[in-house]
């Protein structure tokens, strides 16, 4: 049960005084809590936060005012000028003096007489509002604020400014938030009280009155201490959910895998070379966890090429000499048969049996597969989401591996745990997140990194054209393609588009057609499974040596001696799928090269993300560039994947309070894992107010 005193704050927003079903679906668009299917209640109206404000301290007198400045005026009304009768297009303007000049106030298809009652000839009055000037004559339109002098007091001096959406005032958004403000309870402190200190953070109540009600700009400022509070207990409110999650998880205690070493040792000798150093460490990680009762969560984070595929290779081998089974998970099909060509001839030397399992697997082939998995007679099997499906049956599944985690969510993971006694996890990426989203998006997961690349890999040298060039780029093509050399040309779309006036795969492969023959190949999302089997099988072979694609060739495709990657509207982009992209050639032992094709005028962003590029090859770097280019949500592709976007916090600022956060949540639940003590039920009431009421069914289901 929710605690009680939380009951005001959830009632839905429009049960509050002047917001109505149409006015409240337009505040829902400016919440920025994730609602589903949910009506927004009054405590998402508390993280609605300013995004600037309006300083109305600033007094200089009206022949001191600037151009564009808010300003306060205290001024004497002179007189009236209403526009000429039956002309509404002509200004209703009331002149005023203060002891520096005169101004007119301008008031457009005005009510003469609400004009005559708020400024009355011979009166004193405060104004406020934006400064314009005129052929030299200072003049205020539609002034936000007017007040006689004696009632000057109850003027704003610093006013928030929210973020709106058309049809909602700014009045109306205000009323409603002050509304949520006045149904705050006290609650009890649920931050340790020396970290307050520590960081000067005032109450919660505090820092949320401050926030909506400033004295001063420096109190709505996202790096001030009442900002910070409020990120600070939205890290925890995620930090330990997350936590919960992962007791939730490890309680299916898992068990430990130990094997002889055998098996792992033949697939060593089997490998054509020795692995890297950070292979060998990421590898004593996993075995630690795999030997330990509790289940392993691991996230395992390389570069494209940096051998990810082998560490998990041997982590399953080791699985097997345990006696249970294993299963690698690919989002696609391409990159599962792409797995397979990678793992199979070694898992053979072996003596492994594996076995592969997607959409297309059909009749007696796919039958035989899953009657293997049921009688334990396969050892590894490696597939898409067809895993998933209720008809596979393993006969003991004790380690599970996902490559690509932010194309799976946090359901998909608990699925695939369902198929077997609790197995152990190890997720693959080879997209670098950077250290601040691990923590956001995988908490609950601990992290092994695999910084080199694989001994023989060749540096790649990346260089910026304008499509104007593209002539020279096509002669220097015909030249490498007579030394037999190998190349990726990189499309943003697949055909041409009405709206989107850029390059398709379809039409580049029809202009360089003419040129290059039957050299070249197509590859792209919407052709059949087979057709893209196919137009990759001839491309590897060498029977074409161009081959023209959109991303669908992103993650995981291999062909060591492709040298060439052109990736054409490069300005279209973003940093992490150039990085991906590029790492499909330097595969080999010879240089490789990427050139990256960019249509002139360059926007800042694209430029900078270009020259990062050309700068570095270190994909950790090249993801914290990202970050910054383009702020947390984008990253991890939020909108499509569910990992968290914020209410509050706002990463670029905020990240070293992530950290702590992680720490101080890991304490509470060794501490305290029911959230049973004092602080434990102040807890409760921070997760329900950030929307983590799944966290707290956790707890009651045990």
């Amino acid at each position: 049960m929710r605690p009680s005193v939380l009951d005001p704050l959830f009632v839905p927003i429009t049960s509050l005084a002047g917001v109505g079903p149409k006015v409240g679906t337009l505040i829902e668009r400016v919440v920025p809590a994730d609602l589903g299917d949910r009506p927004a209640r009054a405590a998402d109206l508390l993280f609605v936060l300013p995004n600037t404000v309006i300083d109305r301290r600033n007094r200089p007198g009206i022949a001191l005012s600037a151009e564009g400045q808010i300003v306060t005026l205290e001024v004497r009304v002179d007189r009236h000028q209403p526009p000429p009768r039956g002309n509404r297009s002509v200004p209703y303007r009331v002149y005023a003096h203060d002891d520096t000049g005169e101004i007119a106030l301008t008031f457009f298809h005005a009510h003469a007489a609400y004009l005559q009652k708020m400024l009355p000839e011979g009166e004193r009055v405060v104004i406020s509002g934006r400064m314009e000037w005129f052929n030299g004559r200072p003049t205020m339109v539609h002034p936000d604020h007017i007040a006689p002098i004696d009632e000057a007091e109850g003027l704003p001096l610093v006013e928030p400014v929210y973020p709106l959406t058309a049809g909602l005032s700014a009045k109306v958004l205000r009323r409603a938030i002050g509304q949520a403000l006045g149904r705050l309870p006290e609650f009890p402190e649920w931050q340790d009280d020396a970290f307050m200190r520590r960081h000067t953070f005032p109450s919660f109540g505090d820092a949320l009155a401050r926030i909506h009600n400033p004295k001063d700009p420096l109190d709505v400022a996202v790096e001030g201490s009442a900002w910070r509070r409020l990120a600070y207990d939205e890290f925890l409110a995620g930090q330990v959910s997350l936590a919960l999650v992962r007791a939730k998880i490890r309680r299916l205690s898992g068990r430990p895998l130990v094997g002889d070493g055998r098996i792992v040792e033949k697939l060593r000798e089997a490998l054509p070379y020795k692995l890297t150093p950070s292979q060998e460490f990421a590898l004593g990680e996993i075995n630690a966890d795999l030997a330990d009762p509790e289940r392993m969560l691991r996230l395992l984070q390389g570069d494209v090429g940096s051998g990810k595929t082998v560490v998990a290779l041997l982590a399953m081998g080791r699985a097997v000499e345990a006696g249970g089974q294993a299963a690698l998970m690919a989002p696609t099909e391409i990159l599962a048969r792409q797995h397979l060509s990678t793992i199979a001839p070694l898992a053979e030397k072996a003596g492994l049996r594996v076995a592969i399992l997607t959409g297309r697997e059909k009749g007696r082939e796919r039958s035989e597969t899953l009657e293997g998995l049921t009688s334990g007679a396969i050892d590894i099997v490696v597939g898409t989401h067809a895993l998933f499906q209720e008809t596979v049956t393993f006969h003991d599944l004790v380690l599970a591996v996902v490559d690509e985690q932010h194309r799976f969510g946090v359901h998909q993971r608990l699925a695939i745990t369902a198929k077997g006694d609790a197995p152990d996890m190890l997720v693959m990426t080879a997209t670098p997140i950077p250290r601040t989203l691990v923590l956001t998006a995988f908490g609950d997961m601990d992290v092994s990194k695999l910084t080199e690349k694989p001994a023989g890999r060749q540096p790649i040298r990346t260089v910026t054209l304008p499509l104007e060039r593209l002539d020279e780029l096509v002669e220097r093509m015909r030249d490498a393609v007579a030394e037999g050399q190998k190349i990726y040309w990189i499309c943003p779309l697949v055909e041409e588009s009405e709206e989107i006036k850029l390059m398709s795969a379809e039409d580049r492969f029809a202009s360089l057609k003419p040129l290059f023959g039957d050299r070249i190949g197509l590859v792209h999302g919407r052709m059949k499974g087979a057709e893209k089997d196919e137009a990759m099988r001839a491309f590897k072979q060498g029977e074409t040596r161009i081959l023209i694609a959109t991303t669908v060739i992103e993650v995981g495709v291999d062909v060591p001696d492709a040298t060439i990657m052109v990736i054409e509207h490069a300005e279209r982009f973003g940093l992490a799928q150039l990085h991906q992209l590029r790492g499909r050639v330097g595969r080999g032992d010879r240089s490789s090269s990427c050139v990256l094709l960019y249509k002139d005028p360059l926007g800042e962003t694209a430029k900078r993300r270009l020259s990062v590029m050309r700068e570095t090859e270190d994909g950790f770097r090249i993801a914290e560039e990202d970050l910054k280019l383009r702020g947390e949500g984008e990253l991890l592709g939020t909108r499509q994947s569910g990992t968290p976007g914020f209410q509050v916090a706002r990463i670029e600022f905020h990240a070293d309070l992530l950290e702590a956060a992680r720490d101080d949540a890991r304490l509470i639940l060794s501490r305290d894992p029911e959230l049973q003590s004092e602080r434990g039920q102040a807890l409760r009431l921070l997760l329900y107010l950030f929307g983590r009421d799944e966290a707290v069914r956790l707890l009651r289901a045990g």
